[in-house]
């Protein structure tokens, strides 16, 4: 058994209607259990809310876990909220496919009792460290619950990518893009570019090169604990579908490093 959980936080999709009812039900429930009930602010309506609202900077240290009410799109900007403090995450469903989000609405009760008893195994997932490189200088740091992608922009077009691991050169290649998806986010992007299904929990990740022109590239899984770097940049000079002032991105585009 883990300890009981006496402090529960609040993620909701604010676009969804049943948002409203379902607080006005399940807060004064858990109230009633003996449980303080905290929102996050940036999930407050404008109707005044049934319990204490934090910012979002206070949320994840004052909470012994996270209830999100949505689908997974709302799970994963929760894991991002959280990720720092290491505080659980219970998903119920309010989408339609809910990989993430996996209890459904109806088995709502059940869980959460469970969950306050302390009637409940914790699943440990694995997040990809994220860094973006341009010159030796690292711009930006990230951690990733499901995947990290390489590509052009906004707007779909080919480029070009060169990737090692643990700085050893795989391939070099052009391709839409480069997606490397820990086992929680292979049902994600990359299973729509043709990646397989992973365990959840296996310590593996995968890199997945989805529409990849010019190259066989299938997608591979490795190991934990090694370091990927994916170098991406715009078709060479010369090319008949670049002007001059476009290939010039080459030149100045960063580098996709897990460490």
């Amino acid at each position: 058994m883990n300890p009981p959980v006496r402090r529960i936080g609040l993620i909701l999709k604010r676009e969804d209607s049943r948002i409203p009812a379902l607080l006005r039900e399940v807060v004064p429930w858990l109230q009633s259990l003996g449980v303080e009930v905290f929102l996050d602010e940036g999930s407050a309506l404008q109707e005044t809310a049934p319990c204490a609202i934090l910012p979002t900077s206070e949320f994840a240290s004052s909470v012994d876990v996270v209830a999100v009410f949505g689908g997974d799109g709302t799970f994963l900007h929760a894991a991002r909220i959280v990720v720092s403090h290491g505080v659980p995450i219970l998903g119920v469903n309010l989408g339609s496919l809910g990989f993430l989000a996996e209890v459904k609405i109806d088995d709502m009760r059940p869980a959460l009792q469970n969950l306050i008893r302390g009637d409940y195994a914790l699943e440990e997932r694995m997040l990809l460290q994220v860094e973006v490189d341009r010159g030796g200088t690292a711009l930006n740091r990230y951690l990733a619950l499901n995947d990290a992608v390489i590509n052009k922009g906004a707007i779909a077009r080919i480029i070009d990518l060169e990737i090692t691991v643990n700085s050893q050169l795989v391939t070099v290649t052009r391709a839409d893009g480069l997606i490397v998806s820990t086992p929680t986010g292979s049902t994600a992007y990359s299973l729509s570019a043709g990646g397989p299904i992973l365990y959840p929990t296996l310590g593996a990740f995968l890199e997945a090169g989805p529409a990849c022109r010019e190259h066989l590239f299938r997608a591979a899984a490795r190991e934990d604990e090694v370091g990927i770097a994916g170098a991406a940049s715009a078709q060479p000079p010369g090319s008949k579908s670049e002007s001059a002032s476009q290939a010039c991105m080459e030149f100045e585009t960063p580098t996709i490093r897990l460490p």
